[in-house]
């Protein structure tokens, strides 16, 4: 009988730890996701305001279209934020068994 509890025991113990070597993947890979959310949101806006920039010295249009390519690359800024914040909270609430009512009436 001791014998049969040994066994379980250790079973219980390897897969602790599996568990716990799940969990810090996971929350490796959702930092991960986080930093390149993150810098895909400051690049979209690098690139529409360099972009306008460079528009405006062909064009002879000085600040205007730098503005406009400005104003475009914030609106995708704050787009890949509001996304990943969304990313962020579905996959929090799965963690913890939660379950977004506004989802449950859209599959309804």
């Amino acid at each position: 009988m001791a014998g049969g509890c040994r066994v379980y025991a250790d079973w219980f113990t390897v897969n602790d730890r599996q568990h716990a070597k799940e969990s810090k993947a996971g929350q490796g890979r959702r930092q991960g996701a986080v930093y390149q959310g993150a810098f895909e949101a400051v690049i979209a806006l690098l690139i529409a305001a360099g972009f306008g920039y460079w528009l405006d010295g062909y064009f002879d249009t000085t600040p205007a279209l730098l503005l406009i390519g400005t104003v475009i690359g914030f609106a995708s800024f704050t787009v890949r934020l509001v996304r990943l914040g969304r990313w962020m909270h579905g996959e929090e609430s799965a963690e913890s068994g939660e379950v977004d009512e506004s989802r449950k009436e859209n599959e309804s």
